[in-house]
């Protein structure tokens, strides 16, 4: 996948800003795979910045989750775990159905433009969608969470986001059918008419169902052991 080409750091407060932005779009794309070693010189290079801000940049994205440090300053993106994927895919199954649940009662005319802004053109992503694909995903199902006004439930969504994105493009390692990759991009319609005609129970069930078929779900499916508790089971796991 390629990354945001337009990036520049003298679009950002400090250089510490852009090499955050810029490893962590390099760790979500996959282009530092995980468990892969970082070696802060040749990386700072590689983005155009000196070590002290990489550094600074590699403790934030450790405070996410992303990165892993040792006392000696070695650095790796962290490994995928099946827990965490587990984690992330239960806290979706309730979180997402309530924002759309709370965004059908509350949207308002603006919300629900932008919505239908964003699903224009808004396919099921491919299996190795660049950088723009996932921004637009992102930004439908961000229109609604903003729809539902709740600033609490807002923040959790865009943080379990984050952290889920390496799990999708995990996901997306399994070959899809022509009818799942329909049935993801139906749900997003199903879920603009549900919110759009204020049915709120007909969003969160339609929700509920996307997420449990979700790249997250799929992830989650792969990363756990046999028999895990609480993981899907079923080979039939789509992608979202």
């Amino acid at each position: 996948m390629t990354v945001n080409a337009d990036l520049n750091v003298d679009a950002f407060a400090t250089k510490s800003d852009f090499a955050y932005t810029r490893v962590r779009e390099l760790i979500l794309s996959g282009q530092l795979e995980p468990g892969a070693v970082i070696h802060q010189a040749a990386l700072a290079r590689r983005i155009g910045i000196s070590t002290t801000p990489l550094r600074e940049a590699l403790r934030r994205l450790k405070q996410q989750g992303l990165v892993e440090l040792d006392a000696h300053r070695d650095a790796r993106v962290s490994a995928l775990d099946a827990t965490e994927a587990r984690d992330l895919l239960e806290m979706r199954r309730s979180l997402d159905p309530l924002a759309a649940a709370l965004a059908a009662e509350r949207r308002t005319k603006a919300e629900l433009a932008e919505m239908r802004a964003a699903l224009e053109g808004l396919d099921a992503l491919p299996g190795k969608p660049t950088w723009d694909q996932l921004a637009h995903h992102r930004r439908f199902h961000t229109a609604i969470y903003r729809a539902s006004h709740n600033a609490i439930l807002i923040e959790s969504l865009d943080g379990l986001w984050d952290t889920a994105d390496r799990y999708r493009l995990h996901g997306l390692q399994v070959e899809r059918s022509e009818q799942e990759r329909a049935m993801k991009a139906g749900e997003h319609h199903q879920l603009l008419e549900a919110i759009t005609a204020g049915d709120a129970e007909g969003a969160s069930q339609v929700m509920f169902a996307h997420i449990e078929t979700s790249l997250g779900a799929k992830s989650a499916w792969r990363l756990a052991k046999p028999h895990s508790p609480g993981l899907p089971t079923s080979t039939a796991v789509a992608q979202g």
